[in-house]
């Protein structure tokens, strides 16, 4: 069972849900629009130090996996090659 995270740093970037399972990161965004714009995926680059063991201070580097965006989109759709809109009716 993968835990279950909130993030938001003092630069206010905010990520709805982190979901970390086998060392690797799941940023999740929860959004009400059917298009939310790229936007929404903005705040998942606030965890690119965890991917360098020195920063993080971890014995280990964390990876980041796909992210991903709930909306109310009709369909599964790409933001860019690490993120996806997925739609609420699918989970």
């Amino acid at each position: 069972m993968p835990l279950v995270f909130y993030y938001r740093d003092k630069d206010k970037h905010e990520i709805d849900l982190l979901l970390m399972e086998n060392g690797t990161l799941y940023p999740i965004k929860i959004k009400k629009a059917a298009s939310p714009g790229s936007e929404s995926v903005k705040h998942f680059k606030a965890l690119q130090p965890v991917t360098e063991p020195a920063k993080f201070g971890a014995p280990h580097k964390l990876e980041v996996g796909l992210g991903t965006t709930i909306c109310v989109a009709n369909d599964l759709l790409p933001v860019d090659r690490k993120n996806w809109y997925v739609p609420a009716w699918l989970i």
